[in-house]
C-alpha cells in the first residue's frame, strides 16, 4: 500500500550555483570562457605530442591520454550546465542524469589511474633509468592506459547499474551543477545501504588505491634522488616530477576535500565549490602547468603553432 502512494519522479532538478539571475549570467559566461581554455589547450597539447616525433616517449604518451581524459572529464558536466543557464530550464531526465554519472564517474575514474601510470613511469625513469626502456615499452604503456580505461569503466558500471534498483518518489532537486552519485543517492527514498557501500568500497578503491601507488613511487623517487651528488642532477630529477607532482595535488587535494573529511564539515556550497576544482579548474589548469614547466613542450608548442600563418606563442 505504501509503494502504490509513492510516485516515480522521471527528471531531476540542477539547483547549479546560483539562483540569482544576475550571478547565472556571471557563472554562465565564466564558465563559458574556462571550458573553451579547458578544450584548446588540452587540444593543443594532444596535436603538440603528436606532431613532435621528439615528444613519442612514454611520458608524453601518458601526457596526451590525461589531456583527453581531461577533455571528456569536463566535457561529461559543464555544456549541460550551460545549456541549462542559457535556456532557464535546469530540468534533466533521469536516463540523462545517470548517463552524466556514469560518464563523469569513467572520465573520473581514468583520470585517477592514469595520474597512477605517470607516477609509476617517473619512478622508472628516476630509480632505474638504464632500464627505463626495457620496461617501459609501446606494449607496457598502451596496456596501462587499457586498464586505466577498463577499471574506471567497471566502476563507472557498477554505482550506475546500483541506482537503477532505488526508487526516486519524493524530492528531486540536486544541490549541484550535475548529477553527482552521493547527492542522488541520497534523494532516494528506497533503501541505499548497499550504494553506500560500495560508493566507500568500489569506488574508495578508484581513488584511494592510485593515490597510494603515487606515495609509493614518489617515497622512493625522492629517496633515490637524494643520494644523488650533485646539486644540478637533484634539481633535474625533481624538474621532471614537479609538473606531475602539482597536478597530483590539485587534483587529490580538492577530491580529499569533498569525499574524505568528516561530515559535519560539509556543507552543501562547500562542497559544491571543491568540486568545480577538481572537475573544471584542475583540467583547465593542466596543460598550463606542463606547458610552462616543461621546456620540451614549449619548444613543441612554437613549432605547432610556427605552422599555423597567424598565430604566435
Amino acid at each position: 500500500m505504501e509503494r502504490r502512494n509513492q510516485t516515480s519522479i522521471s527528471e531531476f532538478i540542477l539547483l547549479g550555483l546560483s539562483n540569482k539571475p544576475e550571478q547565472e549570467r556571471l557563472i554562465f559566461f565564466l564558465f563559458l570562457v574556462m571550458y573553451l581554455i579547458t578544450v584548446l589547450w588540452n587540444l593543443l597539447i594532444i596535436l603538440a605530442i603528436r606532431t613532435d616525433s621528439y615528444l613519442h616517449t612514454p611520458m608524453y604518451f601518458f601526457l596526451s591520454n590525461l589531456s583527453l581524459i581531461d577533455i571528456c572529464f569536463t566535457s561529461s558536466t559543464v555544456p549541460k550546465m550551460l545549456v541549462n543557464y542559457l535556456s532557464g530550464n535546469k530540468a534533466i531526465t533521469y536516463t540523462r542524469c545517470l548517463t552524466q554519472i556514469f560518464f563523469f564517474l569513467l572520465f573520473g575514474g581514468t583520470d585517477s589511474v592514469i595520474l597512477a601510470s605517470m607516477a609509476y613511469d617517473r619512478y622508472v625513469a628516476i630509480c632505474a633509468p638504464l632500464h627505463y626502456t626495457m620496461i617501459m615499452t609501446q606494449k607496457v604503456c598502451a596496456s596501462l592506459v587499457a586498464v586505466c580505461w577498463t577499471w574506471a569503466c567497471i566502476d563507472a558500471l557498477i554505482h550506475t547499474a546500483s541506482l537503477t534498483r532505488l526508487s526516486f518518489c519524493g524530492h528531486n532537486e540536486i544541490h549541484h551543477f550535475f548529477c553527482e552519485l552521493s547527492v542522488v543517492i541520497r534523494l532516494a527514498c528506497s533503501d541505499t545501504l548497499l550504494n553506500d557501500l560500495m560508493v566507500y568500497t568500489i569506488g574508495g578503491l578508484t581513488t584511494v588505491m592510485p593515490f597510494i601507488g603515487i606515495l609509493i613511487s614518489y617515497t622512493r623517487i625522492f629517496i633515490a634522488v637524494l643520494k644523488i651528488p650533485s646539486a644540478h642532477g637533484k634539481k633535474k630529477a625533481f624538474n621532471t616530477c614537479g609538473s606531475h607532482l602539482a597536478v597530483v595535488c590539485l587534483f587529490y587535494g580538492t577530491i580529499i576535500e569533498v569525499y574524505f573529511n568528516p561530515t559535519s564539515t560539509h556543507t552543501a556550497q562547500k562542497d559544491t565549490t571543491s568540486t568545480v576544482m577538481f572537475t573544471i579548474v584542475t583540467p583547465m589548469l593542466n596543460p598550463f602547468i606542463y606547458s610552462l614547466r616543461n621546456n620540451d613542450m614549449k619548444r613543441a608548442l612554437r613549432m605547432l603553432f610556427s605552422r599555423k600563418p597567424g598565430l604566435s606563442l
